[in-house]
């Protein structure tokens, strides 16, 4: 039997509408999980919902719903979310659904029968938000330290838990096992907490009756946290059973991956339950930090609350995964931004992913057939990037079995970045002019083994994105070609495999477009607002193109035809050429051009190209540039300057 793999997300409350947090945890756990499969393990991913409680019960009454109808229509909402989002998970738990008030039920028994469980009286003040009572110690002027809305003042007749018992076990569980907690600063938050002593848990309500009953007592509710946290095992089908049933058997214990707010729940909570009950403890409780978006708090009073069907919407599935990953080290706070956003989309996905694979797929189709070429010897070149993607690999997976998500996408990046830098120093264009088949063949194949590499390293962070890479250089994304394995070595990739060329996988967003997909987003998150209706799981097209424009707006662009005079390198730059352009002036226009991959200087002397006179200057790496050459194709080496046929004067208008 292979090794298992176990994740879980936090169960989702179902009295308010999935967010950006919600996504956070579940793409996280998501790309675990699709980690671990890559790694050959059986992998068990849960999710779901928690239905019970007062907060519940209190929010569908002022809706005018039966909690359940509450709980029916939000369910829904989530998992479109997940399908929208891609999670691929194996079990859905509802903490409505009859197998989980079993396993529940029978929990409770076992820790009664182990005389941890008594009938109590228990007075305090208690937030309905939190599900929790609080110490006169926790608290100023009467309001939740987590809500700031005021507590009540509750007496009411409890069961106990005797948490108390634990204190000590908990906290030599802990010692022994320093991957219990994670990150290191949350495992110091709960050790602090536990050492100040365990008191006896409140575990069960007869203020409401919207939840699981007390078996044998139905005047009592039992408390919803030891409702939701069995969850984990319940999704298992745990039975009571001296082994706990076959999936509990083959899959316990977890990997639980929650938000920092409902730490104490999972880190004091529910393993001083298990250990009452006689069952082994989760491997680790991970707790991520919370987003704010532009620096502020997220909050529906500031409507600044970042809805995840419009982000996706807006910016694409992929881009969207890509970002809340890589953006901030998981385990710490982290802040959203449209800029931060769209500067991920153009420098990381645009500019180093994907004019990495539409240039060398291009390449490969103009200079190869279109077939995937046979390595010849390989050089110092080749030697360097075939270590460089054997270090990735390792590294990367080490970072994923460590929840550095972050970490991970950044070493993959480093091969992104030596691939193209290996292209710049290959010059495969160079090759071809000269005739030098031989070195040309090693090169590209060098070039889309590395893509290989990359198209299976990104797959579990952007599935669509890992498939499109393998499917574009010939390789069937299927399982076996995505396994971890398939990357153990160098050469993996089949000679004379067709490569095509494919819709670009992430177009760069200029400004006005960024400014329309924000508009965009805001006003889909405004609907939101306004509606309590199921969202759809509808994607809204990207703009294909830029916004139409009237005759007027093209009469203020200035094109004419311009004679290259003279054409020199830009110091310290493979790409920028700086050219003294003739525009029927009485001076030449200095001009900089990103094209110095495609064209060597003396090949552009005396062509007539099209240039924007009304351009305003900039300055490219110190250089003033006075105008723009238009040029087409993704960049790099892959750039054709647009040119006149017949012979034109210098400065005559393009109309």
């Amino acid at each position: 039997m292979s090794e298992t793999f176990y994740v879980t997300t936090p169960i989702y409350y179902v009295n308010d509408v999935p967010h950006i947090g919600h996504a956070y945890t579940t793409i996280a756990a998501d790309v675990l999980a699709r980690h671990k499969k890559t790694q050959g393990k059986q992998v068990r991913f849960l999710t779901g919902t928690d239905e019970h409680g007062q907060k519940i019960d209190e929010a569908a009454r002022a809706l005018n719903k039966e909690p359940i109808q509450l709980a029916d229509q939000v369910v829904e909402r989530f998992k479109a979310l997940w399908k929208k989002f891609n999670i691929n998970y194996d079990d859905f738990i509802r903490t409505t659904e009859d197998r989980h008030r079993a396993t529940v039920s029978r929990l409770f028994e076992l820790v009664k029968e182990r005389g941890d469980i008594y009938l109590g009286e228990y007075e305090g003040w208690y937030c309905t938000g939190c599900e929790e009572y609080y110490t006169e110690s926790q608290f100023e002027d009467k309001c939740c330290p987590v809500h700031k809305t005021p507590l009540e003042n509750l007496k009411e007749k409890s069961y106990f838990f005797r948490m108390s018992k634990y204190t000590q076990p908990l906290l030599d569980h802990i010692e022994a096992h320093p991957e219990f907690i994670q990150p290191k600063i949350r495992r110091n938050e709960i050790v602090s907490f536990v050492k100040e002593g365990l008191r006896d848990l409140s575990i069960s309500r007869t203020s409401f009756d919207w939840g699981i009953k007390v078996p044998a007592d139905p005047e009592h509710v039992i408390y919803v946290w030891f409702d939701a946290l069995t969850n984990y095992i319940s999704g298992l089908g745990w039975d009571g059973s001296e082994t706990g049933g076959e999936l509990y058997q083959q899959y316990w214990p977890a990997i639980h991956l929650i938000g920092k707010d409902i730490l104490r729940f999972h880190a004091v909570y529910w393993p001083t339950f298990l250990l009452s009950a006689g069952l082994e403890l989760p491997k680790t409780v991970f707790a991520h930090g919370w987003w704010t978006v532009e620096g502020e708090k997220m909050s529906k009073s500031l409507r600044n609350v970042v809805e995840p069907n419009a982000l996706v919407d807006a910016y694409g599935l992929d881009p969207v995964r890509y970002f809340l990953l890589r953006e901030v080290p998981f385990g710490l706070d982290g802040d959203f931004s449209h800029t931060a956003l769209v500067g991920r989309i153009n420098a990381d996905l645009a500019n180093d992913l994907g004019n990495l694979l539409r240039r060398s797929v291009s390449m490969v189709i103009k200079y190869t057939d279109a077939k995937v070429p046979a390595a010849g010897q390989a050089q110092e070149l080749e030697q360097q990037l075939v270590a460089t993607a054997a270090q990735v690999a390792e590294q990367s997976a080490q970072f994923l079995d460590q929840c550095a998500f972050h970490k991970a996408l950044g070493s993959i990046w480093e091969l992104v970045r030596a691939t193209n830098r290996y292209i710049d120093e290959a010059a495969p264009w160079a090759l071809n002019k000269k005739g030098e088949t031989q070195r040309l063949a090693t090169v590209m194949y060098h070039i889309l083994e590395s893509l290989r590499f990359i198209g299976v390293m990104v797959w579990p962070f952007m599935p669509e994105t890992g498939s499109a890479i393998l499917d574009q250089i010939g390789v069937a994304p299927d399982d076996e070609q995505l396994s971890r394995k398939s990357i153990s070595q160098w050469g993996g990739l089949k000679e004379n495999s067709l490569v095509k060329k494919g819709e670009p996988l992430f177009p760069r967003i200029d400004e006005d477009q960024a400014a329309e997909l924000r508009a965009r987003f805001e006003s889909k998150t405004k609907d939101q607002d306004k509606t309590d209706k199921q969202p759809q799981d509808k994607k809204e097209p990207s703009p294909k193109g830029p916004a139409m424009i009237s005759i007027d707006d093209f009469s203020k662009i200035d094109l004419r035809v311009g004679i290259v005079r003279s054409v020199e390198r830009v110091p310290k730059s493979e790409k920028l050429l700086v050219m003294q352009i003739d525009l029927g002036e009485e001076q030449p226009r200095q001009v900089v051009a990103g094209i110095g991959l495609a064209y060597q200087p003396e090949q552009l002397v005396g062509k007539q190209l099209m240039v924007l006179a009304n351009l305003k200057p900039v300055k490219l790496m110190g250089v003033e540039s006075q105008g723009m050459v238009l040029a087409a194709g993704p960049g790099g080496a892959d750039v054709c300057v647009a040119q006149f046929e017949s012979e034109q004067p210098p400065g005559e208008s393009v109309h």
